[in-house]
């Protein structure tokens, strides 16, 4: 389940994930906020032509996140990255805040985008059309991301609805586990195919 939250120059992407730690193969599920830019490109066709509309370069990620072995709700792998090379997320930030109320600082971190976008060395004028209208509509995606929580998720067979579109990512996580033996294979079956 993944719904995009479009803007003028940015879009907001919200959507229940599922992975598996490559070290310790210990799993965790929740909402991942991701903000991207929109890729623009020439007009195409007459002026009722529908356009191109590309969710493209990510600049922040939130994953709200539990630990499959710790109490459901608790938040216990909630980390955020606060910038991206290319495609690929900086390291895992773990912050107190984000753990004791996670949709109050999903709030707060999306009531400013050209913040988030800053130390990705976007210039605050690219999303600053963006801003107050990120604002304002940050409660009610915070809302979306809080009907796909861990807590709302309660089985296998549920996460896998959720999250069937990833489960070539996730067959790479387990490829790519340092000892794939400590896997919780039953409970990962479906993504395994």
């Amino acid at each position: 389940m993944l719904r995009a939250f479009l803007f003028t120059h940015v879009a907001v992407l919200v959507r229940h994930w599922f992975e598996i730690g490559l070290a310790d193969g210990v799993m965790e599920h929740g909402v991942r906020l991701e903000l991207r830019l929109l890729e623009s490109g020439p007009h195409r066709g007459t002026e009722s032509a529908a356009q191109r509309l590309v969710i493209d370069r990510p600049v922040w990620r939130a994953d709200l996140f539990d630990r499959f072995d710790q109490p459901a709700g608790s938040f216990s792998a909630a980390h955020y990255h606060p910038t991206f090379e290319g495609n690929e997320p900086s390291a895992r930030v773990f912050a107190a805040e984000v753990n004791a109320d996670p949709w109050g600082w999903a709030i707060r971190q999306l009531s400013d985008v050209g913040a988030l976008c800053e130390p990705n060395l976007i210039p605050n004028e690219a999303v600053s059309v963006d801003v107050d209208a990120v604002g304002r509509q940050a409660p009610q995606i915070v809302e979306f991301a809080q009907s796909i929580a861990p807590t709302a998720c309660t089985s296998a067979d549920q996460c896998y609805r959720w999250t069937s579109d990833i489960a070539e990512t996730v067959q790479l996580m387990v490829k790519n586990m340092d000892d794939p033996s400590v896997l919780d294979s039953e409970y990962a079956a479906p993504w395994l195919g």
